[in-house]
């Protein structure tokens, strides 16, 4: 869709240090695009993308188009107020002195009023950031992950931070996930209308108690929509109508 690319995505920019495969980055391109980000930095290769790389992108090009290249990390960062590495290399006891790492939900929040550029920096695949291009960062960021194989694929790693960053910035709900609380009204009716089902099932009385309790349970742990409800307020009614009159 021809829409602009929320304000916030316009202070966050992703930098690769030496990336190996060309599939990847385009990968990254695409995903970034996915949320809205556009400001891809390379450092260590050519922008002269490969068949490979354009692929991966799919309809993300513009983002490979203005993609940055750097001969090194200081020129990559030189314009950014805050600087964030991501690493999955967890560290345990004592050697916990530099990797203290927060989540990728809580640096958008953290973050929230930095004016100025973010940097989200990844290193290379198999290697990551060294210790030494960790200590040139601010923050640092670890995406939680079974301990049993920890690492993940770098594209994918970059996909998680983009969603979480989206994720906890977005004020409004995509379509169709918004309005899931009810009519205060409506939700009188469906509980009204589940009871007189519930009285009118031809069943021990003992057990009428437990039926209402849990049809309602169930149907509102699916936290339906207005519209969703009327649909399973016609089934239940006329459910309810036919049992009380054949009672």
């Amino acid at each position: 869709m021809d829409v602009q690319t929320p304000e916030f995505a316009s202070n966050v920019c992703f930098i690769l240090i030496n990336p190996k495969h060309d599939g990847n980055v385009g990968a990254i391109a695409r995903i970034m695009l996915n949320f809205g980000f556009t400001d891809l930095r390379v450092v260590g290769r050519d922008n002269l993308w490969s068949e490979e790389t354009r692929k991966r992108a799919k309809n993300a090009q513009s983002v490979l188009d203005k993609s940055a290249v750097f001969d090194s990390f200081d020129q990559a960062i030189s314009d950014c107020s805050i600087v964030v590495g991501t690493s999955g290399k967890r560290e345990d006891g004592k050697k916990t002195s530099m990797r203290h790492f927060l989540t990728p939900e809580e640096l958008p929040k953290r973050l929230l009023e930095t004016n100025g550029k973010v940097a989200i920096v990844f290193g290379p695949e198999g290697k990551g950031l060294l210790n030494s291009q960790l200590r040139e960062c601010d923050l640092l960021i670890t995406i939680p992950s079974w301990e049993g194989y920890p690492i993940l694929n770098l594209s994918h790693a970059v996909g998680i931070i983009c969603y979480s960053w989206f994720s906890n910035s977005i004020e409004q709900l995509p379509k169709g996930a918004e309005d899931r609380l009810l009519d205060p009204d409506l939700r009188k009716v469906l509980r009204l209308e589940i009871s007189r089902l519930a009285q009118s099932i031809p069943t021990k009385s003992h057990k009428r108690r437990g039926i209402e309790e849990a049809l309602t349970r169930v149907i509102m742990r699916g936290l339906p929509k207005d519209d969703e409800v009327h649909r399973i307020l016609d089934v239940i009614s006329k459910s309810a109508d036919v049992f009380e009159n054949n009672s």
